[in-house]
């Protein structure tokens, strides 16, 4: 079983490769706004999945310690949610809030398939 870091390593690692195909179709193509939109949102939901993995291994040591209460860091991750749109939404020039909204999204998806491809292989 991969403990929760080299998920998060994994992660990280191919959301910079899709941030830098997303830098070059920003710097190569006239769909400025939309690729800066991917971007921002992309690092933004890069930033709640770290927070999310922080908030879930310090979660785990308080229950192995027998301890209770430790939070997930809920509200963190709305607010950054919230502040990743409402950046976009003040400068609809330079980027794109539907494009944000989908890179927002993108870590979850590549943790989803990456989980699939992990079970299919290990089944």
């Amino acid at each position: 079983m991969q403990t929760l870091q080299e998920i998060h390593n994994k992660q990280r690692k191919a959301l910079f490769f899709l941030v830098a195909l997303f830098v070059l179709g920003w710097l190569f193509t006239e769909w400025k706004p939309i690729f800066a939109g991917l971007i921002l949102g992309s690092l933004f939901g890069l930033y709640n999945f770290w927070i999310l993995v922080r908030k879930m291994e310090r979660y785990d040591r308080k229950l192995s310690e027998g301890k209770n209460g430790a939070s997930l860091g809920t509200i963190i991750r709305f607010a950054s949610g919230v502040g990743a749109a409402a950046l976009a939404t003040a400068m609809p020039e330079y980027f794109d809030l539907i494009s944000t909204i989908i890179g927002f999204a993108i870590p979850y998806v590549l943790l989803l398939v990456e989980r699939i491809i992990h079970h299919v292989r290990h089944q």
